[in-house]
């Protein structure tokens, strides 16, 4: 499927490694000062982005917990104390860009909070309203209020706020929360602008509908493989499914088009458990598939980066306990890496296609190769709780590998045959 995207992708997106930053829970202090004193041992992780949880002031009418919803937005143009100061915040986007880093704004364009600036700044029909008139509450998130995009001057207030984040504090773009809840021609107009402003501005939407890449976004969540892979992991689908969402999603998909992959964010992470809960000794092998799959860009989440077992409270302070370096770090070490050198994983249009190696156990295994100019990469993944004499035959791709993840040479014969221990995976380049 092909859609008019007149936007070409920042250059730095291909190969990029994406990072989720909860302020509130990084650090001790949650604040922006202390974050940034994060950013070198991010940036040597690999990571090329930060997306910020929103950083704007919270509501007070409706409050949930003792510090409220990040997503509960009084002022778009302002800062949450609980963080710092505005100093502190361009300061922290100062030093992410020192270090090569971009940083992206979540932006929340449904709902602000009940006490927002714009429920009394503005005119009644800036909202959608109840019969009494107060402003409607969307879904069950009783402390925010219903934007009506029916007035197009909440189109221009909206694009404006964005644009005071781009030209007065040199961001890289957005991350659009619950982007389908808002009109597609809404999302267009602002790209339009954004990208006269900031070319290279990146749009990530927090939705997957097909539309969002008619001239509107970068990327787009994977949210449906996300969900699969946590089924597989309870055994509750096989593989098959998630081989058959790849090939449908070429069809329903741009070529162009990124797919942001992940094993937790703020929502699953809060609401669903952690990542060690949702997927037991599935993790890894998951882990890995984010960096893998066609088209994608992956998604680290706070915490993530050094292991930490660990439901963050959402409207309260949480931080983490012990931020120390481990083996979880090693291992996103060598999958960014993987992810930086190898020009068959870059996303959208750039990356290669999955070619899958016919096995014995098509509802267990995943065999594929993805080759583009000198880079090739094989994947070999038991995604299964079963242990499997698995059986292929490499043809063409037999040879001399490094392994990604052991650090060693690998003959890769043209007939495999091995016993491979549930969730096991190797990661083989060129």
């Amino acid at each position: 499927m092909e859609q008019n995207n007149t936007y070409p992708h920042p250059e730095w997106s291909y190969s990029a490694v994406l990072y989720e930053m909860n302020i509130r829970q990084l650090t001790p202090q949650g604040t922006f000062a202390a974050a940034m004193e994060r950013l070198p041992f991010l940036r040597d992780l690999g990571i090329d982005a930060i997306w910020l949880m929103p950083v704007y002031p919270i509501g007070v009418e409706g409050r949930k917990g003792s510090l409220g919803s990040y997503y509960s937005i009084r002022d778009y143009c302002a800062i949450n104390p609980e963080f710092g100061t505005m100093e502190d915040f361009d300061n922290f986007v100062t030093k992410a860009h020192s270090l090569g880093m971009k940083v992206l704004l979540d932006w929340v364009a449904n709902h602000t909070a009940r006490d927002a600036k714009w429920i009394n700044g503005k005119s009644a029909d800036w909202y959608e309203r109840e019969a009494d008139g107060t402003a409607k509450v969307p879904w069950d998130w009783t402390d925010t209020a219903k934007l009506n995009y029916a007035n197009r001057d909440v189109w221009r207030g909206q694009i404006e706020s964005m644009r005071f984040w781009i030209e007065k504090h040199d961001i890289d773009g957005f991350r659009c929360d619950m982007a389908m809840l808002v009109p597609i021609e809404f999302w267009q107009e602002a790209s339009k602008i954004l990208h006269a402003i900031k070319p290279d501005v990146f749009m990530l939407a927090e939705a997957e509908e097909l539309n969002l890449f008619d001239r509107a976004f970068d990327m787009s969540y994977a949210w449906e493989i996300h969900h699969m892979m946590c089924d597989i992991a309870k055994g509750e689908r096989r593989v098959w499914d998630l081989r058959n969402t790849m090939y449908a999603d070429r069809e329903r998909y741009p070529s162009t088009a990124m797919r942001m992959m992940f094993t937790s964010n703020h929502d699953e992470n809060s609401w669903s458990g952690s990542e060690f809960t949702r997927f037991g000794d599935a993790l890894q092998v998951m882990a890995a598939l984010t960096f893998l799959w066609e088209g994608a860009m992956p998604l680290i989440y706070t915490g993530q980066e050094v292991g930490y077992d660990h439901s963050f409270e959402f409207f309260d302070r949480d931080p983490i306990a012990d931020y120390s370096p481990n083996y979880h770090t090693e291992f996103y070490k060598k999958l960014t890496t993987l992810k930086h050198t190898q020009q068959a994983l870059q996303a959208g249009e750039r990356g290669a296609r999955v070619i899958e190696i016919e096995n014995n156990a098509k509802d267990c295994l995943m065999t594929f190769v993805r080759e583009k100019g000198d880079s090739r990469i094989v994947a070999i993944l038991n995604l299964s709780p079963y242990t499997i004499q698995a059986n292929f035959n490499t043809g063409i791709y037999a040879g001399e590998y490094n392994d990604a993840i052991y650090d060693q040479k690998v003959t890769l014969p043209t007939q495999v045959e091995q016993i491979m221990a549930p969730w096991t995976f190797r990661i083989l380049y060129k």
